[in-house]
């Protein structure tokens, strides 16, 4: 067959299907691939022809031998879901609609294909619904309903159905390994605990002094800087909605803050702060109203971050990973904040929270001191 007669019959197949001749079509695009001369196009259009004729053995034939050709064929994984969900093999249905839907992220679609696209989304999200519900019921069956799950069990439950994210730790900077991937962690495990959420009355009393005089010494958080740029165009960058007064800023102290709230700097004093080159940092932390802190992620895992609600409105949030808390005055919190975390309020107040970090308590003493002559060392850091 030469050239010339292959292009004669493909223009003549896709003529028939045109008309709805999907036999006459068939029967040109079959001549084609019988002479060894069908490429990936011919593949498609066979197997378009087949379907159209009521065949759907033929036409998976004709796009297993399409995406032999061209495994990247949005349509033709589609295709091949089709007819694997037409003869009930949904699990092999839904290996080629993901496939399709990762392919078609990497490409630049036609028009004509982003329906069918959708189509094979809403195939996949409702046949892992169906699968979750069913998975749901068989537990509940075996005596395991929500209620009396442990809550990682759920957790786990929760990730596989796609309600929740895995999420680890990615610092900025430094990275400690094999540490526990914690979001949250429990303020029981810390002896020292008790007695700083026990000093809220009065650390929040030194608070409240200082935002009586007009909050003398807060200042943006993020602040711009002629030797750092910045990739990013954040909108809390120079911007008081998100306000810090340092106590002790990346091992800085700050004496005049310290004089002005001494009960303060003496019950924070009594934890186990990372007196390394780049820490601690001591701060209360204001957010204003309407302000959102956008998903982030720490410098690096040797440490914890500590909050302690001191003014907290209704309609404030934090994020930690898939755990959103609602801060609670005088309830600390710790987590890693290497994993990524975000905050809000959508209160008509301000909320303040004192902030602090915190030696991970997995570290032993060798540890800490291997760290903290690390980030003493200008060279190495």
């Amino acid at each position: 067959m030469s050239n010339h007669d292959a292009e004669r019959l493909a223009k003549e197949g896709v003529d028939a299907l045109q008309r709805g001749q999907s036999a006459i079509a068939r029967a040109r695009f079959e001549t084609i691939t019988q002479s060894g001369r069908a490429n990936a196009q011919i593949w498609l259009l066979l197997a378009v022809a087949c379907r159209s004729d009521g065949d759907r053995v033929a036409e998976e034939a004709a796009l297993d031998q399409l995406l032999a050709l061209e495994p990247q064929a949005v349509r033709g994984h589609i295709m091949k879901g089709d007819c694997r969900a037409h003869a009930g093999d949904d699990r092999n249905a839904l290996q080629r609609y993901e496939i399709a839907l990762l392919v078609a992220q990497r490409q630049e679609l036609p028009p004509d294909l982003h329906s069918e696209v959708q189509r094979a989304e809403t195939w996949v999200a409702t046949f892992k619904a169906r699968i979750v519900e069913q998975r749901e019921n068989k537990l509940i069956d075996a005596g395991l309903p929500p209620d009396a799950r442990s809550p990682r069990f759920q957790q786990s439950l929760d990730i596989l159905a796609g309600r929740k994210r895995i999420f680890v730790q990615e610092p900025t900077g430094y990275y400690v390994p094999e540490l526990p991937q914690i979001q949250f962690y429990d303020p029981a495990a810390f002896a020292w605990a008790p007695a700083l959420e026990a000093a809220t009355g009065a650390i929040r009393d030194e608070l409240v002094a200082l935002l009586a005089t007009g909050g003398d010494g807060f200042r943006p958080y993020m602040t711009s800087h002629v030797d750092r740029a910045r990739a990013d165009a954040n909108p809390l960058l120079d911007n008081s909605d998100w306000s810090t007064l340092f106590f002790a800023e990346n091992g800085a102290l700050s004496d005049d803050v310290i004089a002005r709230c001494p009960k303060t700097w003496e019950a924070v004093n009594a934890v186990p702060l990372p007196w390394i080159a780049s820490s601690p940092t001591v701060m209360f932390s204001l957010l204003r109203p309407g302000a959102r802190i956008a998903p982030h992620n720490g410098m690096h895992n040797a440490r914890l971050i500590c909050h302690l609600p001191l003014i907290v409105p209704p309609n404030c949030g934090f994020r930690v990973g898939n755990d959103v808390r609602q801060w609670e005055e005088g309830k600390l919190l710790i987590f890693d904040d290497t994993i990524e975390h975000e905050a809000w309020n959508n209160s008509r107040q301000d909320r303040v929270v004192l902030i602090f970090d915190i030696w991970r308590p997995e570290l032993s003493d060798r540890e800490r001191q291997e760290i903290a002559t690390f980030f003493a060392n200008p060279a190495l850091d």
